[in-house]
């Protein structure tokens, strides 16, 4: 099968995050096996989704793993001229379906570049890792990261997450945290303001706080130039509250969406705030005893990236992608889990992050051929 064969195959599997993507995997692990090349299933608890993975070449030290995930976006509400889980070739160089691009387009890169790499007599293995839900939170990249270092008994070393970068190679992204903060005061008639606790009143305190915290990040020189905006980022998408204005509210929630440059600490900054949440319980609790402030988070933090420029998966990427100028990403990726994890990690891959998530998503069919060239690349790199 061609590049694009595979991937309309992928794009018609509309699979998106919090779904079960069973029948895409099996799909991947037949392609896969059909080359003569076992692969093992990471499921989730309920075993209504699986990430996969698998080695081609020796079982020695310092392998490739190739990271791609398998979910996309949803497409409700948006303007789409075609559809969107059937790849539209309209004649103008581009592939027209949701997840052509972000990133269904480097999985069939990864397969397509596989009969090339069966073939070759590999010194040092390649690794295939994808993942479901990466959409929603990156939920399952850690577990399979971990399965990737329990299974095999030789150490990869580095990993390329390929993320639609323009094949561009990038060395760092930052870390993102998104949190419902739900805050339970007291009702009541607005004249008694003083004496009932407004939980809209409450959650203005706390976004002002978070506000402050971001000032107070940058007055104190936290900065890093390579992303925008230069210092790390608390922003508040959503607010509700309230049923009238003459009526005091008790219930309000608002979410939060945390996003750090690497040299901040993701977890600190939100321990920061749940400390002066504790706090502000304490003194309004005086007035009103069942006061309270909920953290609830959408998923666990994820990781920031920054790997050095100088680094051995870095040369390698520039070396086989043919470009050395490196780039930093404010978006989150599964990147800083696999640097985590032990592996010198770099997110490129083929299309743009501008197409990503928006309708009429496309990938260039000129990305597609040089996503598969660098892992041709990648393959001539690994037999010396």
């Amino acid at each position: 099968m061609t590049v694009e064969e595979i991937l309309a195959k992928l794009v018609s599997f509309p699979v998106l995050g919090g779904q079960s993507n069973l029948e895409l995997i099996h799909w991947i692990k037949k392609f896969i096996e059909d080359f003569g090349i076992p692969t093992t299933l990471v499921p989730n608890e309920e075993g209504t989704k699986a990430s996969l993975h698998c080695r081609i070449g020796p079982p020695v030290d310092g392998g490739v793993i190739l990271s791609g995930h398998t979910d996309v976006v949803p497409v409700e509400g948006q303007a789409w001229n075609t559809d969107p889980f059937v790849l539209t070739d309209k004649g103008d160089g581009k592939l027209y379906g949701r997840g052509s691009c972000d990133m269904k387009g480097f999985v069939a890169c990864c397969l397509a570049a596989l009969p090339a790499m069966t073939k070759a007599n590999l010194k040092t293995p390649i690794y295939f890792a994808f993942s479901y839900d990466e959409e929603i939170g990156c939920l399952a990249a850690p577990d399979l990261i971990e399965h990737i270092k329990a299974t095999y008994t030789e150490k990869p070393k580095k990993a390329i997450i390929g993320e639609p970068s323009l094949m561009q190679p990038v060395v760092g992204q930052k870390g993102i945290y998104i949190l419902d903060i739900h805050v339970n005061g007291s009702e009541g008639h607005s004249s008694r303001i003083r004496q009932e606790v407004s939980a809209i009143h409450e959650s203005a305190r706390l976004i002002l706080w978070l506000e402050e915290k971001m000032n107070q990040l940058i007055k104190e020189g936290e900065s890093d130039d390579r992303f925008t905006p230069p210092h790390s980022s608390l922003h508040i998408g959503q607010i509700k509250g309230g049923i009238a204005a003459n009526v005091i509210a008790d219930k309000a929630r608002f979410s939060l969406d945390v996003r750090t440059i690497p040299s901040d600490d993701l977890v600190q900054i939100v321990d920061d705030f749940r400390s002066y949440c504790r706090d502000l319980e304490m003194e309004k609790r005086k007035i009103f005893p069942q006061f309270a402030i909920l953290i609830e988070e959408h998923h666990p933090p994820v990781p920031s990236l920054n790997t050095a420029d100088d680094s051995d998966v870095v040369r390698l990427v520039q070396r086989i992608s043919g470009n050395t100028k490196l780039d930093a990403v404010s978006y989150a990726a599964e990147a800083g889990q696999f640097a985590l994890g032990g592996f010198e990690s770099v997110i490129c891959g083929p299309g743009s992050i501008a197409q990503a998530h928006r309708a009429n998503e496309f990938i260039a069919k000129e990305e597609l051929e040089k996503g598969v060239q660098m892992l041709q690349n990648l393959v001539t790199e690994l037999q010396q």
